[in-house]
């Protein structure tokens, strides 16, 4: 496996490749991206995993400066699965002068996410399209976690007319239903205990769904904890674009976002009605 740092150097790698998939990253890497790397290994001769703590994507009062990174022990759990190369450039590298020049994404990057991370997918769009010019992959892998960022990447790559495909890949979660998360590593042992409530709150919505409830009935069904958790959201939603739902629509998706501590965790589950 390769790790390289410049761009000169990926190209250069790159070059003579058929087939390249990319599985962007952040670092501190846990089974979820593992995973991604499997799915996608069969689509290319080439797998490049990115590492990249992207500035770009973090409020003011964010945890940019303290987001774990880790990235001797990431590459050897790439090196184990079977990665290609890993493409770990520097900030400097990445933004050699300041990003002026910007991906300004669908109206959906104010809802949901957006609307309590301000600027948030426009960070991510820019350094995703960025690290599509970079790597130039035929296919490019996300996990459903981000349920909000795969469909705002979707219209990007769809109304750029982008030669990616982009695929999606179910949430990886832990034998007690927590999401994985590179995140997951601020909770406290007492506070990971708890950390499973999130995805309990989802499976009750979606029952109720399934069952014949309204969204609203159903969002009635399973409050979170208001003494361990501050909720940003808890909606049902349509699947294919995030829209409020109808009565007719059968494919829906309930989506959660809350903090737990000083932690802030995300999840959602598809339902089908």
């Amino acid at each position: 496996m390769d790790i390289l740092h410049t761009l000169s150097a990926l190209r250069d790698r790159l070059a003579q490749e058929p087939t390249v998939a990319l599985v962007p990253t952040m670092g501190h890497l846990h089974d979820g991206h593992i995973d991604l790397v499997r799915r996608v290994q069969p689509r290319a001769t080439c797998v490049v995993a990115s590492i990249f703590v992207n500035p770009l994507q973090f409020g003011p009062q964010e945890d940019f400066s303290r987001y774990p990174r880790s990235l001797a022990e990431d590459c050897a759990r790439l090196e184990q699965v079977g990665c290609s190369v890993v493409f770990a450039p520097s900030e400097n590298e990445m933004y050699p002068e300041p990003q002026s020049v910007t991906v300004d994404p669908s109206p959906l990057q104010n809802e949901l996410e957006g609307a309590f991370r301000p600027g948030h997918f426009r960070g991510v769009a820019t350094v995703v399209l960025k690290l599509f010019h970079m790597v130039q992959p035929q296919v490019a892998i996300f996990g459903k976690k981000d349920y909000q960022q795969t469909l705002i990447l979707r219209t990007m790559v769809r109304q750029l007319a982008l030669p990616v495909t982009l695929l999606a890949a179910e949430t990886v979660r832990a034998p007690d239903g927590l999401a994985l998360s590179s995140r997951n590593s601020y909770l406290s042992p007492a506070e990971r205990e708890r950390a499973p409530e999130l995805y309990r709150a989802l499976e009750a919505v979606a029952e109720a769904l399934k069952q014949g409830k309204t969204p609203q009935e159903s969002l009635e069904r399973s409050p979170l904890d208001p003494t361990c958790w501050s909720t940003d959201y808890m909606v049902v939603r349509r699947a294919r674009d995030l829209s409020e739902p109808t009565p007719e629509d059968r494919s829906l998706v309930v989506l959660g976002a809350a903090r737990l501590g000083r932690t802030r965790l995300i999840d959602n589950l598809e339902v089908s009605r």
